[in-house]
């Protein structure tokens, strides 16, 4: 039997393993020209050597990264739909495979806030973050994996949680259905490593992206979320993308279920009471 330790990854230029391969992110719009998680991540693979498939609520954001991706020589297509809608998953996955002939990794990004705890937190308030931040990512890849399977190749999936799903802060509704994606990233691990699909998850921290700036953060603010970083810098879309480039490569075959934090430290230090990560 050959020694698995003496095969080399390949050198042929494929740094990432990626060319050729499509990926569909979820979320993968922004508002205007900004950066943010799924929008990073679709720029960062395609330029790999991805095509990839950029879907958005708002048809008109996953354009615009879609545009982003082709001025940079990268191949993009578009697909909207509401991910709560289990026929729009569906058919989101069979527009991927029509337009990109299979499906090898998925990006799961959609989700929301909320503050409060049990007791100041609404019923419907409960019910909507459940259904968008974990029910979504659950329907998504219903439909992903067994694309995936057909495929041939396997697959990897990347789902965005939050450092709040690890250090709650007073965003009880937020902080479980973000510690509910990773219980999700781990069974689906479990579940599906024997098809060759990797399931990982993405744990950021306060970066800034478009979506904290239209919640109207204050310059104040921004400053202390940038020093609350035992590196003392403002992470970013990009500082996402780049995590969620590496979970779905070819660099991180050994790797599943795991959760990466991408937070500058943050985590390492005492809990503060802002905007939810």
């Amino acid at each position: 039997m050959d020694n698995p330790a003496n095969e080399e990854p390949s050198a042929d230029g494929d740094v990432f393993g990626l060319r050729g391969k499509v990926m569909l992110v979820v979320g993968g719009g922004a508002a205007g020209d900004g950066i943010g998680n799924g929008r990073a991540a679709a720029i960062l693979l395609a330029r790999a050597g991805a095509e990839v498939m950029v879907v958005d609520r708002k048809l008109d954001l996953a354009e615009t990264t879609a545009r982003m991706i082709r001025a940079g020589r990268g191949r993009a297509s578009t697909f909207a739909a509401d991910v709560t809608d289990e026929d729009a998953c569906r058919d989101m996955v069979a527009a991927t495979v029509d337009a990109c002939g299979r499906l090898d990794g998925l990006v799961n990004n959609v989700g929301i806030g909320s503050r409060g705890s049990v007791v100041a937190s609404s019923l419907s308030d409960w019910q909507r973050v459940m259904r968008i931040n974990v029910e979504t990512m659950f329907l998504a890849s219903k439909f992903a994996i067994p694309a995936m399977i057909d495929s041939g190749d396997g697959g990897a999936i990347v789902n965005i949680s939050s450092i709040s799903a690890l250090r709650p802060r007073g965003l009880t509704a937020y902080s479980t259905s973000k510690g509910a994606v990773i219980a999700l990233t781990r069974a689906m691990a479990v579940d599906h490593g024997p098809d060759g699909i990797r399931v990982n998850c993405v744990a950021p921290g306060p970066v800034y992206t478009p979506m904290v700036h239209a919640g109207g953060m204050s310059d104040t603010a921004r400053e202390q979320r940038r020093r609350a970083s035992v590196l003392n810098i403002e992470g970013t879309g990009w500082d996402v993308g780049m995590t969620v480039r590496y979970l779905l490569s070819s660099q991180s075959r050994y790797v599943t279920g795991q959760t990466i934090v991408v937070d500058g430290g943050v985590s390492l230090t005492g809990p503060s009471r802002d905007s939810a990560s």
